[in-house]
Formats: C-alpha cells, sequence, structure tokens
C-alpha cells in the first residue's frame, strides 16, 4: 500500500511545535560605567570654620591737649609711622610766653620768699633777747610760710607752662598706619574737637576676632592649654592664599544673647595682606589625627539603613557595603568602620547600581580619582 504525503496543514503543525521547543538566549544586562577610588590614610584635621573680622592690634584716635593754631601736618595721610614721630606741631609762641611768664613769676616769688625767711631769722633773735614780741615773731613765721606756699603754686604753673609747650608737638604714640586727616595747616585746634586729628592702626601685627558655638569651649581650652593653636584666614571668597596666625585670646564669657565664645587670634601680617574692618573665612585648628581612613564624599550614599558605599570586587562586580562614619570635610569622609586601605569606591554611577552589578571602570582602576587632600572641615569632634 502506498503512503500518502503529508497534508500541508500538518506540516505547518509539526513545525511550530519545533519551535516551540527551542528556547532563546537571556538578554546580556549592559555594564554600568563607573569611576572608583581608593580609601587611603591621610592626616586629618579637627577644625572649626567662622566668619571673623580684621581689628587693628592697638588703635589711638590723636587729640590735641591744648588749643592752637596748627603749623605743621609731619606725614601724609595713609602713610606709615613709627612710634614718637611728629605728626602735628601746633604754634608754640603763647605757650612759650606762658611759660616765660611763669618762669618770672617764680623768681619773683623765690626772692620773697627768701627775704622772708630771713625776717624770720631775725624776728627769733630779737623774741630771744625779748626785743621783739611773740606776736612779731608768729607774724614772720607766717609771712615765710607764705611766700614758700606760693612758690611751690609759681613751680607747679611753670611744670603747667612747660607740659603745655610739650603739648604743641603731637608724636605717634604707636607704630602703624595713618587714616583720614580731620585738619590741616592753618586750621585752629581745640581741645573740644568731636573728631580725632587722626586715627593710627597697627596691622603689623594684626588681629582676627571671632565667635564660635559655646560647644566647643572644652574643646579649645583642652587643647590650647600646652600648645598654641593655629588659625588660618582666607577671604571670604575662598581665593588667594591662607594666612597663618596663633589663637590669643578667648573671652571669659559666653555671650548668653547668642550662645557663642568670643576669640581673638594674632598674626604677624608682614606683607600687609590683612586689612582692619575686612570681613575673612577663620579656620581655628585644634588638632590633626595622622591617619585616618577616608572615601571622597560623594561616593558615601545613604538609605533608611544608614550610610553605605559600593566597592568594587575582583570580578568586577559591585557590593553594597555598610560603613559608619566619623565627619565629613569638605571633599571626602573619615571611616570609622566598614573598610580597609586600598579597597575601591564608586566615586560616579551609583545611582544605576545594584548589588552584585557588572560594571565597567572608567579611566583605569583608580578611574583617575583620588581623595583630595585635608583643607577644611565642619568642626565635629574627633
Amino acid at each position: 500500500m502506498r503512503s500518502r504525503p503529508l497534508a500541508p496543514f500538518a506540516l505547518g503543525v509539526l513545525a511550530a511545535l519545533a519551535a516551540c521547543g527551542r528556547q532563546p538566549p537571556p538578554a546580556r544586562t549592559p555594564k554600568v560605567a563607573v569611576t572608583v577610588a581608593a580609601a587611603a590614610l591621610r592626616p586629618v584635621p579637627y577644625d572649626i570654620t567662622a566668619i571673623g573680622a580684621i581689628t587693628p592690634l592697638q588703635s589711638v584716635a590723636v587729640r590735641s591737649q591744648v588749643t592752637g593754631t596748627l603749623v605743621r601736618v609731619g606725614f601724609r595721610e595713609g602713610e606709615d609711622v613709627r612710634a614718637g614721630q611728629l605728626l602735628f606741631q601746633l604754634d608754640p609762641r603763647p605757650f612759650q610766653a606762658a611759660l616765660d611768664q611763669a618762669l618770672a613769676t617764680l623768681a619773683r616769688d623765690e626772692a620773697q620768699a627768701a627775704n622772708a625767711r630771713r625776717q624770720l631769722e631775725r624776728a627769733r633773735e630779737l623774741a630771744q633777747s625779748n626785743l621783739a614780741s611773740s606776736e612779731q615773731l608768729d607774724q614772720a613765721r607766717t609771712n615765710a610760710e607764705a611766700t614758700a606756699a606760693g612758690v611751690a603754686a609759681d613751680s607747679a604753673a611753670v611744670e603747667t607752662a612747660r607740659l603745655n609747650l610739650d603739648y604743641t608737638q603731637i608724636q605717634a604714640r604707636i607704630a602703624g598706619r595713618t587714616g583720614s586727616l580731620y585738619v590741616h595747616e592753618g586750621n585752629l585746634v581745640r581741645t573740644t574737637d568731636q573728631n580725632p586729628l587722626v586715627t593710627i592702626n597697627q596691622i603689623r601685627p594684626v588681629a582676627v576676632t571671632f565667635a564660635v558655638p559655646e560647644r566647643y569651649l572644652d574643646d579649645i581650652r583642652r587643647y590650647s592649654e600646652n600648645r598654641s593653636l593655629e588659625v588660618e584666614v582666607r577671604r571670604q571668597d575662598s581665593t588667594g592664599t591662607a594666612t597663618q596666625g596663633v589663637l590669643s585670646f578667648v573671652d571669659n564669657r559666653v555671650d548668653t544673647a547668642t550662645g557663642t565664645i568670643q576669640l581673638r587670634a594674632t598674626f604677624p601680617n608682614r606683607d600687609s595682606r590683612l586689612w582692619p574692618g575686612q570681613f575673612v573665612m577663620v579656620r581655628l585648628v585644634l588638632d590633626v589625627v595622622p591617619a585616618a581612613l577616608t572615601v571622597p564624599a560623594q561616593a558615601v550614599m545613604t538609605s533608611q539603613r544608614g550610610t553605605y558605599v559600593y566597592v568594587l570586587q575582583p570580578n568586577q562586580t559591585v557590593r553594597m557595603q555598610n560603613v559608619a562614619l566619623g565627619r565629613t570635610l569638605n571633599d571626602y569622609a573619615v571611616v570609622d568602620s566598614g573598610l580597609h586601605v586600598g579597597d575601591l569606591v564608586v566615586t560616579d554611577g551609583q545611582l544605576r547600581l545594584t548589588p552584585n552589578a557588572q560594571v565597567d571602570v572608567k579611566g583605569g582602576r583608580n578611574g583617575g580619582n583620588r581623595p583630595a587632600t585635608a583643607t577644611g572641615g565642619t568642626g565635629a569632634a574627633p
């Protein structure tokens, strides 16, 4: 019996059944491009940041102690002056005349006092011989004492006149930089003038005053007990090189209105970069941990369970690693536990990662990213 060929419909059914038996290969998950950096040991400072104001270490408002006509100005406004330098010269002639008059009066009264003493001696001799009464002796004694008192008063007047003459030469009491002049040659200078003749600010060295929250007071006192604490300042826009100084003063009370403690630091300011009245960023360094484990701050992620990082494994996958942080500084975070030196953590691309995800490290194994050098902090205790 001859077999009949299969119908076309039956052939289609068999082809469909054979196709259903073959499973398609699983789709490959694309690798996530990331950058990584190594956890490393580095010195970490314990510091406090604040905004401070530059103030002169000393400031003198120069005023006249006598009234007179200004005949000479011995400096240019805005110029540096030294201690003892002549700043102003008032017309000395009226004061010289007053001194000459006081000296003449003193000479006259000294002569009268000498004569009164001689008369007293004669009165004593006559009284001993009963040739003068006790009343005459008392009168001679009173006259001698009165003229002696007059000489003392004249001497004081001479000293006052001499001081007034000296006051016509107004000298700088401190070395520093002069400000604006309020008087010029030919002006009448009075002791009652409201404005000073000029103000001198000492700017070498110079001081920076700033306030920090009172919670840092115990640490400041503890760390400053046996050594000088370093302070650095920068312009508020953080440009330029930092200037170094030392903490020189801690106020003896906490401001109850603001809850802060006032501090002052001293800076040599040899290049005159710091100017009175200028506001600056202040960084007070209390201590430095010589070797703390750190990672770039952008590597740290936060979830409901806490903080974690993605760690690169040898097979080019990542694992989620919980970490305990100490404090976060400008560009990096201090890791108290959870990592070891040399562990590679993901610094870019974390949002696309899941545990055990395959990654493609950009820029080589370290990704070209290295933790930044310690430059500042939040002020948290180590």
